[in-house]
């Protein structure tokens, strides 16, 4: 029996691992022939490589007809120990396969002979995949899971399967009939652009169904015999999973759609022509854990065969080879209220600018509301929202003057206009002049005076005002918010007329609405509140979901946001801002004492400020804060409205971009959303 000689190389791809080496007795052809083979495993190309027992080009023929169910996938090859004896080899092939997101792994056995000088392949079937012969093919088979609800407070589903119709054009059903007429009356029906559509059908096989639309079938107006009448127009049944309606806190929650081309290329296998995946908001951000994994088979099968002859067969003719179980997606737990979620986007309905309104609950930090109006244009301006915010700022003022000694009884004075470093600012149009003068830090609070919070700027430092935000949750981390969010921005140095700025709330400090009710939550807690949306953020064990994450920076907002000026102020500089602070910790605590000082000064904006109007609010007494910030460069210039409120364990904010005053645009509608809180 002559010597064996051991040669060991790896293929991953389309790349050797090592190299073999070469024998001294000439025989390192067959190093060649089992890259070559390899090789053209994993590029499932084996045109050039040699074999015995078959032509080339039909082995290669063979070769796609075997694996073509699994196109557009390629296979990783990984050669092992090639044991050579005088004129034979044989090698052992590892192949995995990424099918459906699991990886299916096994090994075949490839024989080489030498003929004359060239080592070929001996040609058998199961070198492709185990014991295939040569009638069988491979096929795949997937279960997709339903895709899991997102709940709201008390596990009420907000985003649910809901039956639709898809509404369209089955060419097979047209028989004789004009498809461009069908297309057309069917869009005139449905409201879809009719060119567009018609062009559609005219360009889709004989075979197809051409979709104009889905609508829910719950409280559709469009009935089955007005689609009938249309030649070849169908409703078929369907179910998607959808929110209650179709704004319901769509920039939060996201929604779901088929997979694009680019989201089925990033997803590693995971997604496939056909799928849906989440797009924006918790949808995408949670949507391997909500959409579970896909049930895997991949069989091997004599193509051809009938139905009946098919299952005269054991398993229908089918031989397992690989199988992964289905997984059902993990729903996911929020803390929306479904009422006041839907009673934020009433009171929003009819708002032009973009807007938005947050309410959480002060005690536990849960988010009950977080709307964002229609103007928002599909923008998370609730919680992403980079604004100004004006005077609700000198909330984190008062708090500063009050750690520096200051009480709410003290005096400070609120002249008629104030200069800083050559410029002038001054306080609202309308601001009454019994409040000018020496006042208390109360009623300077109560009717909003700029010029007095602007005067203690020497008191308070812009490093001051930056941990004292923090103070009351702003510009720190949510570690329990469960999604993406911006929480405040406050630069910890500036100077002259950008420090005097920053007091009322202008220069580059930035909130969003969520991180403005977060402030207004932190003085009724009487402690730092920090938000949460999602309660049950970690995903089961091999999703691969990460736990939510908050941010301080976000993608950029809206123009307004990033050109904020200084409010009321006679030709201030006008200050840009569209970088962020990273979080920082939350510094000294609120304590319940200076909570309480500051809830003092929020009620006397409506015992004695200028939002009386929320007196009449039933229930708890209301306090409250109102804001105007100014941006851009018109003459005048435009302004963010704002209000924040506590009313008992309730504490909301209200935000229109381009609104006025605080007190006329975001007031009525804090109102009517407290009101109808209850």
């Amino acid at each position: 029996m002559g010597k064996k000689h051991i040669l060991t190389f790896g293929l991953t791809g389309l790349v050797l691992a090592a190299s073999l080496v070469a024998c001294d007795d000439g025989r390192s052809g067959a190093q060649d022939a089992a890259n070559k083979l390899a090789s053209g495993l994993s590029a499932l190309d084996v045109g050039a490589v040699p074999f015995q027992g078959k032509d080339s080009s039909a082995a290669n023929d063979r070769l796609h007809e075997a694996f073509k169910a699994l196109e557009p996938a390629k296979p990783t090859v990984h050669g092992g120990d090639l044991t050579v004896d005088k004129d034979t080899a044989t090698l052992p092939l590892d192949i995995s396969w990424t099918i459906g997101g699991s990886e299916w792994k096994y090994t075949v056995s490839a024989q080489l002979k030498k003929a004359g000088d060239t080592w070929q392949t001996v040609w058998k079937p199961d070198l492709l995949a185990p014991g295939l012969t040569d009638t069988e093919v491979l096929a795949t088979s997937t279960q997709s899971p339903q895709r899991a609800d997102i709940l709201g407070a008390g596990d009420v589903p907000l985003v649910t399967s809901r039956a639709v119709v898809n509404v369209g054009i089955d060419k097979p059903a047209l028989g004789g009939a004009d498809p461009a007429a069908s297309a057309a009356k069917l869009a005139a029906l449905v409201g879809v652009d009719p060119a567009g559509y018609t062009q559609q059908v005219q360009a889709a096989g004989p075979q197809a169904f051409v979709a104009a639309i889905t609508l829910r079938q719950d409280g559709r107006t469009i009935t089955d015999e007005q689609i009938g009448a249309i030649p070849g127009a169908r409703a078929i049944a369907d179910a998607l999973p959808l929110a209650p309606t179709r704004t319901f806190a769509r920039a939060v929650l996201g929604s779901v759609a088929e997979a694009s081309a680019e989201q089925i290329e990033k997803s590693g296998g995971a997604l496939k022509s056909g799928d849906s995946t989440g797009t924006g908001g918790l949808q995408q951000q949670y949507d391997a854990r909500l959409r579970g994994t896909d049930g895997v088979q991949v069989f091997a099968q004599v193509p051809g065969l009938t139905p009946e002859q098919r299952q005269a067969q054991p398993n229908a003719g089918r031989r397992m080879l690989f199988q992964v179980a289905m997984k059902p997606g993990a729903p996911l737990k929020t803390t929306l209220d479904p009422k006041l979620q839907q009673l934020a986007e009433d009171t929003l309905a009819k708002v032009g600018p973009a807007s938005a309104i947050v309410a959480l609950r002060p005690s536990s930090g849960a988010v009950l509301a977080a709307a964002s109006g229609p103007g928002s244009n599909g923008y998370d301006t609730a919680m992403l929202g980079q604004y100004a915010p004006g005077s609700i700022f000198k909330i984190v003022d008062s708090l500063a003057l009050i750690r520096g000694g200051m009480t709410p009884d003290s005096k400070v004075d609120c002249p008629a206009t104030l200069e800083v470093d050559g410029r002038t600012f001054k306080n609202a149009e309308g601001y009454p002049a019994s409040s000018l003068g020496s006042v208390a830090l109360r009623d300077a609070f109560a009717h909003s005076c700029n010029t007095a919070f602007i005067n203690a700027r020497d008191k308070v430092s812009q490093a001051q005002l930056e941990s004292t935000a923090a103070s009351l949750g702003v510009g720190v981390d949510a570690p329990k918010l469960g999604a993406a969010a911006f929480l405040g921005s406050v630069p910890g140095q500036a100077g002259g007329t950008e420090h005097a700025a920053s007091m009322i709330g202008q220069g580059k400090v930035l909130l969003s609405p969520l991180v403005a009710a977060v402030m207004a939550g932190s003085v009724a807690k009487g402690a730092p509140v920090s938000p949460v949306l999602v309660t049950n953020p970690d995903a089961p064990a091999g999703t691969g979901t990460p736990s939510g994450t908050t941010s301080t920076a976000t993608g950029s907002a809206s123009p307004a946001a990033t050109a904020a000026s200084s409010a009321s102020a006679s030709g201030s500089p006008g200050a840009t801002s569209s970088a962020t602070a990273a979080p920082t910790a939350s510094g000294t605590p609120l304590t319940p004492a200076e909570a309480a000082s500051l809830a003092d000064m929020m009620r006397a904006v409506i015992t004695s400020g200028h939002a009386g109007f929320l007196a009449s609010v039933p229930g708890a007494p209301v306090g409250a804060k109102t804001g105007t910030a100014e941006f851009g460069s018109d003459n005048p210039p435009k302004t963010h409205a704002w209000i924040v409120a506590t009313h008992g364990d309730l504490a909301v904010a209200v935000f229109v971009e381009d609104g006025g005053l605080g007190a006329t645009t975001s007031g009525p509608l804090l109102k009517e959303f407290l009101t109808g809180a209850g």
